[in-house]
């Protein structure tokens, strides 16, 4: 989702109601706390979804449409033993080279083939215990916490990789001023809004929403409120 479209959408509204202005470093702090509000959405909509049957009609299918938006943030990357401890370090550069900040585990592999299982604090401390649940090469399990991945066996110190939910990068308006002080868009300066772009219309609202909030007019506030609560009103529909 072009980041300067998205800008210039606010500002021409703004300006149409003469209701104010909102600076590049307003948009850019107002951006990323939307795009971030309506990615965390995507969970618990999901999970609703998870509990509701689905149309067999292709495009119409809701589970799909929302994994679809949450696709753009899955990756991969390997895991890495940390030196001196029994636990591993999650990615923070994916299998493609990308800087990433971890948001969310998916599933945990061993050797590229096996799915390792995941267990809880007692199951895992126990699992050792018996037999028949004992983790082994070909049968490992995991614990996840505090952002570590605790492998059983021991004897398992690599070939570890997650695939995971990556945070949204941060809204970038990037600009440089001009022989009048004006701002000026540059595209290499700036990183777009990465949602879906099906979203556009809801991140436009939610951005005037607060930008009511910033320039304190209530009109704004109220008439953006109730434009966002029709279009989430009629996603449900």
């Amino acid at each position: 989702m072009d980041v300067n479209t998205v800008y210039q959408t606010v500002l021409m509204i703004l300006n149409k109601e003469q209701r104010g202005y909102m600076t590049p470093t307003e948009f850019n702090t107002v951006a990323t706390q939307v795009q971030l509000e309506i990615f965390e959405k995507y969970f618990d909509d999901l999970n609703q979804q998870l509990r509701v049957p689905q149309a067999d009609t292709d495009y119409a299918d809701r589970q799909e449409n929302i994994d679809e938006k949450i696709a753009i943030f899955k990756t991969l990357g390997p895991a890495t033993l940390v030196a001196n401890t029994n636990y591993f370090s999650l990615p923070t550069i994916d299998s493609y080279g990308d800087e990433v900040i971890f948001y969310r585990l998916g599933n945990v592999l061993y050797n590229e083939e096996k799915v390792v299982q995941r267990l809880d604090r007692r199951e895992f401390y126990y699992a050792n215990q018996s037999k028949l649940t004992k983790p082994s090469v070909i049968n490992p399990a995991y614990l996840y916490e505090n952002q570590k991945l605790f492998i059983k066996p021991l004897t398992i110190i690599d070939k570890i990789k997650v695939d995971y939910v990556r945070k949204p990068k941060d809204v970038v308006w990037g600009f440089t001023p001009g022989s009048l002080g004006q701002y000026e868009y540059q595209s290499i300066l700036s990183t777009d809004i990465e949602l879906h772009a099906s979203e556009q219309t809801e991140v436009v609202l939610k951005i005037l929403l607060y930008s009511g909030i910033i320039i304190r007019d209530p009109q704004i506030i109220q008439t953006a409120a109730a434009l966002v609560q029709a279009e989430e009103t009629n996603k449900k529909s």
